[in-house]
């Protein structure tokens, strides 16, 4: 995020990939490259540190990604992904196949795989996901895709960072007497 101590000689010289924001998210606080004052939206954790990385869409990543920063994948990765306190995002043209461990999971393109996150699992209507969910929030928008279990988990949940069950995220009479308790 921009501060005041930093001039326009020290952005970086490739900008950064335009992420979409949520319909009720304020304007975003970067166009072309140029920053300006944010117009009160709270910044979001990654923003905040400024520390994310990319995969272009013209990358291919087979294995383990692994770290301490946020994620934005618009190119291709197979194998597993590893990041649990940090967003992954999947772009518009990102496709996943991968299981993913993280804090935050943001789906515009396409994943195949189980999603493990501890706190939110947002699918947008752009978004595919094939695979299950444990989470202590999910969100779905209107015309995305989504085949797989759900586990919502309290965020304190120490099994938050346990893979999905797949017996008990296919059955909805467990989960539902689980959540009454």
């Amino acid at each position: 995020m921009w501060k005041p101590n930093q001039t326009g000689p020290n952005t970086p010289a490739t900008p950064e990939p335009a992420r979409p924001t949520s319909p009720t998210a304020a304007p975003t606080s970067f166009e072309s490259g140029t920053p300006r004052p944010s117009t009160g939206a709270a910044p979001t954790a990654a923003a905040a540190s400024g520390e994310q990385a990319t995969i272009g869409k013209s990358l291919v990543v087979k294995g383990e990604v692994t770290g301490s920063e946020s994620l934005y994948i618009d190119g291709k990765v197979e194998g597993s992904i590893n990041l649990p306190g940090n967003r992954v995002t999947v772009g518009r043209n990102g496709q996943v196949a991968a299981n993913i461990l993280a804090r935050e999971v943001v789906v515009l393109g396409k994943v195949r795989g189980n999603i493990n996150a501890s706190d939110r699992v947002d699918i947008r209507s752009e978004g595919s996901l094939t695979g299950d969910v444990a989470a202590a929030r999910i969100s779905i928008e209107d015309g995305a895709y989504f085949k797989g279990g759900i586990d919502i988990r309290k965020p304190g949940d120490g099994k938050a960072n346990a893979a999905p069950n797949s017996s008990a995220a296919h059955t909805s009479e467990p989960a539902l007497a689980e959540a009454k308790a």
